[in-house]
């Protein structure tokens, strides 16, 4: 039997397997309600609403205090002894490789094509509002992480949902709390290894055979897909092998560099029709509130734009808190103020870089897919960078790979994290669950499971609505974290010495073996 029948068979079996149950998680997660000609989904609407709450009970801190979240991220206030494994740029960098990938490059195109260019207003407006919750969930994330003995750190949701809710209703909130941190560990763990992992491979490879020579050229066979995969397993195998100071080191390499190559041509394509910028702007800005051939016109638009952004930032998911958590500090907030950074890089400024270039490129794929004659996602973009820079498509190649590849890596340390709170963090616990996820990297090349990752995104979602319930419980803990770090801050800025430690009456992260 051929590898090629082999992996169709796979396909083939694993679909008529998790089919049904994909479909029913899909239509439960994603139920949508029809409002004006379009619809939404709940799950949407939840996020969102999550955080205009959260903007408005810390007083829009996503805009008031975004220059000190710079000055954090560059260390001004750091400590060399606080426990942790990664400094804040490190956990920012790792986290931003969490969530920049192809949907900022194909997402977006998709998003201006359905709901127009107004959508990208919407997708900033709801990036913002994302700033806020990212600094909830992960000032909690920091704050419950446990420091184990050796010096390596877990956190994330299956630990501020379980200790948080304990911290705030005493023994009422155990069992509560274990419940909802089993569930969210599950959810995690499921969408690293299929989500996060198979998918980024299987696209990645996809544009590799697109500028190759498509199904005939030099990657197009089996034996270029199994090479493919066992490659990006390798690199992924090693660098698991070092955790998170690994993966961080790596990322904090990665992400400027694929971020800087992607903006460049971004701005070439912009410089190059400069004389166009006002007038695109604009059509952004009248789509926002006048839309025409929009389905469900200024609220299809709105839907379109905040459902990519939601998709895009994951704030709310609880899956950034896992990487933040490893951050080196003593005020859980600093970290939570480092990472209202995420969402504005990865929606305010790449997502809304990708729809700028394609409105100013006015490329022939995106009136095509706006007429509904096909609906094109990397192809847009990539025919938008083209009318400037015919080669593109190879530079765009590497960008593809790099937003994969980092990725991977971060997903892989999520999935860790979740695996050994639900395994154990043994030797053997670990090796098993690095080698099951490099051999879903080397799947992810020959196979598409495209039913496990229907899954795996309605999985992920399904994380959101408990994570969410865990957030608005423990925000006024969020608040308290926050006027500590803030009093530590004016007293620094003041030239006072102080110790930046925990308060003596407050029980300092829990220490494991």
């Amino acid at each position: 039997m051929s590898l090629e029948s082999m992996t169709e068979s796979v396909d083939s079996a694993v679909s008529g397997f998790f089919e049904p149950v994909a479909k029913w998680l899909g239509e439960v997660v994603f139920y949508s309600v029809r409002i004006n000609g379009t619809d939404l989904p709940l799950i949407v609407a939840w996020l969102v609403v999550a955080g205009l709450v959260f903007s408005t009970w810390f007083g829009f801190i996503q805009i008031r205090k975004f220059r000190l979240a710079l000055d954090v991220v560059r260390g001004k206030y750091d400590d060399k002894n606080s426990a942790g494994e990664v400094n804040h740029f490190q956990a920012l960098t790792a986290a931003v490789s969490g969530t920049v990938g192809l949907g900022n490059i194909a997402g977006v195109a998709v998003a201006v094509s359905i709901g127009g260019a107004g959508a990208t207003f919407w997708m900033i407006l709801c990036g913002l509002l994302g700033m806020a919750t990212k600094f909830v969930e992960v000032t909690l994330g920091v704050k419950y992480r446990e420091v184990h003995a050796d010096g390596t750190v877990s956190g994330g949701p299956m630990h501020y949902l379980r200790k948080g809710l304990v911290d705030r209703f005493g023994p009422g909130g155990k069992t509560f709390g274990k419940i909802l941190a089993v569930l969210a560990s599950v959810m995690v763990l499921f969408f690293g290894l299929f989500g996060g992992n198979l998918f980024q491979v299987n696209q990645s490879y996809a544009q590799l055979v697109s500028v190759t020579g498509g199904e005939d050229g030099l990657m197009g066979s089996s034996t270029g897909a199994l090479f493919f995969g066992l490659a990006i397993a390798a690199l992924v195998g090693i660098v698991l092998l070092g955790g998170i100071r690994s993966i961080a080191s790596v990322t904090s390499r990665l992400v400027p560099a694929m971020a800087g190559i992607y903006i460049v041509a971004c701005l070439v394509v912009i410089l190059v029709n400069v004389t166009a910028v006002p007038a695109a702007v604009g059509t952004i800005i009248e789509g926002a509130f006048n839309p025409e051939g929009v389905a469900g016109g200024v609220i299809g638009a709105l839907i379109i734009g905040f459902k990519r952004a939601a998709f895009s930032n994951e704030a709310g998911l609880g899956s950034a808190p896992i990487a933040h958590s490893a951050v080196k500090t003593k005020h859980p907030a600093s970290e939570g103020l480092v990472a209202l950074l995420e969402p504005f890089i990865d929606t305010v400024v790449i997502c809304t870089m990708t729809a700028l270039t394609i409105v100013i490129a006015n490329p022939a794929s995106w009136g095509e897919a706006r007429a509904g004659e096909s609906i094109g996602g990397v192809t847009i973009t990539s025919d938008a960078f083209g009318t400037v820079m015919p080669w593109f498509p190879y530079i765009l190649t590497i960008a593809v790979m790099l937003f994969a590849i980092s990725t991977v890596l971060t997903w892989g340390y999520y999935g860790l994290k979740s695996w050994t709170y639900l395994f154990g963090r043994s030797k053997a616990s670990e090796v098993t669950y690095k080698a099951m996820y490099t051999v879903v990297a080397v799947a992810g090349s020959l196979l598409t499971l495209q039913t496990l990752i229907d899954m795996a995104d309605a999985v992920l979602f399904m994380l959101a609505v408990i994570n969410i319930v865990g957030l608005y419980l423990l925000a006024p803990i969020v608040k308290r974290e926050l006027d500590k770090f803030l009093a530590y801050v004016k007293s620094r800025d003041a030239g006072e010495k102080v110790d930046g430690g925990e308060d003596e009456d407050e029980e300092p992260a829990k220490a494991t073996v």
